[in-house]
């Protein structure tokens, strides 16, 4: 699925404001390195991200999306280990002020209404 499949997607699916909480927080466990989604799956995720991250959240906000702005920047310079542990450290905060039962709700909506459809592979969920 390609960037502008996945705007289509998120077009015909609004998130609501904790889901741009989830796609924001699912983008800095993918940038410290600790999801667990197969490879295709998390470059949708991230093309996710791209599409909704200018739409508010409830909880978080510009400041996780400089640091997102800012980790994708180093990672493709090779990455930065002192960067790369900020990223986990506000991610697991992240995780922390957002529900489970919201994340569950969330990747349980991405997966039914089909935002992974023709993907050839997948994994268990992060």
């Amino acid at each position: 699925m390609n960037a502008e499949a996945v705007a289509r997607w998120a077009a015909a699916h609004p998130l609501t404001q904790a889901h741009v909480d989830c796609a924001t927080a699912v983008m800095l466990k993918i940038l410290d390195g600790k999801c667990k989604m197969a490879g295709d799956e998390k470059a949708v995720m991230a093309q996710l991200y791209d599409t909704v991250k200018g739409r508010e959240g409830l909880l978080l906000g510009t400041t996780a999306h400089a640091l997102i702005a800012q980790a994708r920047r180093i990672e493709e310079c090779g990455g930065d280990p002192e960067l790369r542990e900020l990223v986990y450290e506000k991610r697991v905060l992240a995780e922390t002020m957002i529900s489970r039962p919201v994340m569950k709700g969330f990747k349980a909506l991405i997966r039914e209404q089909g935002l992974f459809d023709g993907l050839v592979t997948s994994s268990e969920e992060e």
